[in-house]
């Protein structure tokens, strides 16, 4: 069974960080790209970060230099840290395991509500 499970949402002040954290199992991480991606109320989910298994990154334009996502193999982990938050990066956020970086997801996690506001 694929389990991928978030957290480190919250409501934080334009301009304040956060930390997302999206847990799995060994297994997960040495079979899938692991990714991040937001939802806005009334759009289509988007891509924010991803990483391949041999550890390569892509960054959206949207958040690029803001926004970094890394991992921990040994705690089967991906993060996303979040710097310089924006009202407008308010959205639900979700970690996705996928085939590979260029495909959509295949398993996601139940989703973090991040809000930014003063």
């Amino acid at each position: 069974q694929v389990q991928l499970v978030e957290s480190g949402g919250g409501l934080v002040q334009p301009g304040g960080s956060l930390r997302l954290s999206c847990a799995t199992s060994g297994t997960i991480f040495r079979m899938y790209a692991m990714g991040w991606y937001r939802q806005f109320p009334g759009r289509q989910r988007e891509l924010v970060a991803t990483m391949s298994r041999g550890g390569r990154t892509n960054v959206a334009d949207s958040v690029k230099g803001r926004f970094t996502i890394s991992s921990d193999n040994a705690e089967n982990a991906v993060y996303l840290q979040m710097n310089s938050l924006k009202p407008e990066d308010t959205a639900v956020y979700y970690c996705g395991a996928s085939l590979g970086p260029a495909e959509a997801p295949g398993f996601w996690g139940q989703g973090t509500q991040v809000t930014v506001s003063s």
